[in-house]
């Protein structure tokens, strides 16, 4: 039987992956024969579409899960992104609990939610429309990025909200709202880190969060972070080039 990417998040394994930004199949298919655990499809800061996004999906799955991220808190964009059929939709910068309900009110079907019902990919474009609406509302993660120093302020009562499976922190974001843009290792964005950590823990939610190097993650992996996410396809890449170059002329 196969475990859907949803329970094995909220079971508390590892799953490592990275981010998609190139709208190119092959990149997919050999990021699924590399060994990574899941794809995290970004929506907000690429040039993606979400007819892009259904064709990485396609080259992925079943093999490796496939999460959303989409642009904004936005019923049409979070509609678009399910009915393409990803294992769950990453929501960025979520500050406030309000803004955590309404995600999850626009991930669930009725009711649970108020996600609006259609023929679509998800649903085997029709042929499996009452088995998938029966399974989505289990089957499918919603997660939350916390990437801004409300949300910090404002986890306490973020994490009481019913139906969230993860929350994914962005380090870069959250040190720009900080005023420290890009220096995640500061001491006072490590705390703000370390509090959403330990909210997390006393309610049992998952944690996720992003870093551009195995050595950026690696110490979060070993606090307990779950869900991972290691560069992006365009770093990966120029990272390769260059290392080969860097080699090659000395």
């Amino acid at each position: 039987m196969n475990v859907s990417f949803r329970n094995k998040l909220t079971r508390g394994e590892l799953l490592i992956g990275t981010i998609i930004t190139l709208p190119s199949p092959e990149i997919t298919e050999i990021y699924c024969h590399s060994g990574f655990d899941w794809l995290f499809v970004d929506l907000e800061h690429s040039a993606l579409s979400i007819k892009d996004a259904q064709v990485i999906l396609q080259s992925a799955t079943p093999q490796v899960s496939c999460v959303i991220r989409v642009p904004s808190l936005n019923e049409i964009w979070i509609k678009k992104a399910l009915d393409i059929g990803p294992s769950g939709v990453i929501i960025p910068n979520v500050q406030t609990a309000e803004e955590a309900k309404l995600v999850v009110q626009l991930c669930k079907y009725p009711p649970e939610g108020v996600r609006s019902v259609g023929t679509s990919r998800a649903s085997g474009y029709g042929k499996n429309f009452q088995e998938y609406v029966a399974t989505a509302n289990e089957e499918t993660a919603v997660i939350i990025q916390i990437e801004h120093r409300d949300a910090v302020s404002n986890i306490e009562d973020i994490i009481k909200v019913s139906g969230i499976d993860c929350l994914f922190v962005g380090p870069y974001d959250l040190s720009a709202s900080m005023g420290k843009i890009g220096l995640t290792t500061d001491p006072e964005v490590q705390n703000s880190i370390m509090k959403v950590k330990k909210c997390a823990e006393q309610e049992k939610i998952p944690l996720g969060i992003f870093g551009a190097t195995a050595d950026a993650v690696l110490p979060w992996i070993q606090s307990g972070f779950k869900l991972i996410t290691v560069g992006a396809d365009t770093l990966l890449i120029g990272q390769a080039a260059k290392n080969i170059i860097d080699r090659l002329k000395k």
